[in-house]
């Protein structure tokens, strides 16, 4: 324990995080006051395994039950974890591993279609009921637009909507293209606002079936094209192109790629809007829990080494807005349904899947609450003059849509 307690002292700086080794000692650190946690280690592996990986480690034995919560629980563990990240990142051994991480990041994003495919199935492909546990009616993977926090999760993915949908500068019989259209929420929605013809691209066959069923249950075969396909494969043009969430999962080693693909696949008097998570503070790795059980392959990018790929591939950025905090919302929702239904969960997978569920959730909502995450909207063009040169046509759409 001496490691492991040598770096908590300089790690916990606010609050207080009491350990309890497998001999039964405690081992307090922090000032005191909150967030607060006690935590009991049943396997003395834990003490070198914590401090040399912490973060991934951590999230290991929650799930195994090798760390067990004697007062709190994981909110308030990943709570202290979120107010002293600087203190435990600043020590030599994470400073390190972050250092050899990022020469090595590009080896963990080798997103070839293969690949691709196989991180898709690894998290979309879980069960379409299962997501039905914590997500909206609508089916929305992807941060909410909160202009107010007391709306309902429903209202905020459908103002969500129509924030993107304003922004495409859309007309009826347009052709639009959905890059990962998940369940075809945005199709649908799109093709009943706007009267557009939509084909949506997905991987993930589980989202593909559900999504099938959706469109037809609205009478929107004529409208919604939903297809079992990488992007990187689509050949028409289209007067808009959305992606939603998707960009995460495309890796720096394919950047160029996808914004060659946006721009060869766009009219040119067409707008495309790219929704996606992105990080302050410049390039950096994925951690290394999330990467390994949440999603292999993905990548929340910093806006430089994006602009930098988007000016490579010749396109107009024409507008940006950072969302800052509608994201630990949206997770904040998702987890207390989640929590709601926890039970059902449990049913479906076994207790270790919603332990890794709920720390996913958690540590996600706490890394743009306190953390250096945020979500960016980039509008871009491959021509300067298609687009009205103020911004008001947004707003007044966005205004018509949502009766405000």
């Amino acid at each position: 324990m001496k490691l492991l307690n040598s770096m908590m002292s300089r790690f916990v700086k606010i609050g207080s995080l009491t350990i309890i080794d497998a001999g039964g000692n405690r081992h307090t650190h922090g000032p005191g006051g909150v967030p607060s946690a006690t935590v009991r280690l049943t396997d003395k592996k834990l003490y070198h395994q914590l401090f040399l990986n912490p973060e991934l480690k951590a999230g290991e034995a929650y799930m195994d039950g090798t760390l067990i919560f004697e007062d709190g629980g994981i909110r308030d563990l990943l709570e202290i974890f979120a107010h002293n990240r600087t203190g435990l990142r600043g020590h030599p051994v994470q400073k390190l591993l972050k250092s050899w991480l990022k020469r090595i990041r590009k080896w963990h994003q080798r997103n070839r279609a293969s690949a691709s495919r196989k991180n898709v199935e690894h998290h979309y492909d879980l069960s379409n009921d299962f997501y039905r546990l914590f997500l909206d009616d609508d089916m929305q993977y992807s941060c909410a637009y909160w202009p107010s926090t007391e709306i309902t999760l429903e209202q905020a993915q459908a103002l969500k909507k129509a924030h993107i949908g304003a922004k495409l500068n859309l007309k009826p019989g347009m052709r639009v293209l959905d890059i990962g259209c998940g369940w075809g929420g945005m199709a649908i929605y799109l093709a009943k606002t706007y009267d557009c013809h939509v084909v949506g691209v997905t991987l993930s066959k589980e989202q593909l079936e559900l999504g099938h069923q959706r469109v037809a249950e609205q009478g929107l075969d004529d409208k919604v094209d939903l297809r079992l396909q990488d992007y990187r494969d689509v050949t028409e043009t289209f007067d808009a192109i959305v992606s939603v969430g998707m960009f995460e999962h495309v890796g720096i080693t394919h950047y160029h790629e996808y914004f060659s693909a946006i721009r060869e696949r766009l009219n040119q008097s067409g707008t495309a809007l790219v929704h996606s998570i992105g990080r302050k503070g410049g390039p950096g790795t994925t951690g290394a829990w999330i990467r390994k059980y949440i999603f292999p392959g993905g990548y929340s990018p910093a806006l430089s080494e994006t602009f930098a790929e988007i000016e490579k591939a010749g396109l107009w950025v024409t507008d940006i807005e950072i969302l800052r905090l509608h994201y630990a919302h949206t997770l904040l929702e998702w987890d207390k349904r989640f929590q709601a239904n926890r039970a059902k969960a449990v049913d479906m997978f076994d207790e270790r899947f919603c332990r890794m569920w709920e720390f996913y959730l958690i540590v996600s909502e706490f890394t743009f609450r306190h953390g250096n995450h945020m979500n960016f909207q980039i509008q871009l063009t491959k021509e300067v003059d298609v687009l009205p040169i103020s911004r008001d046509y947004m707003i007044e759409t966005e205004r018509r849509l949502t009766n405000t």
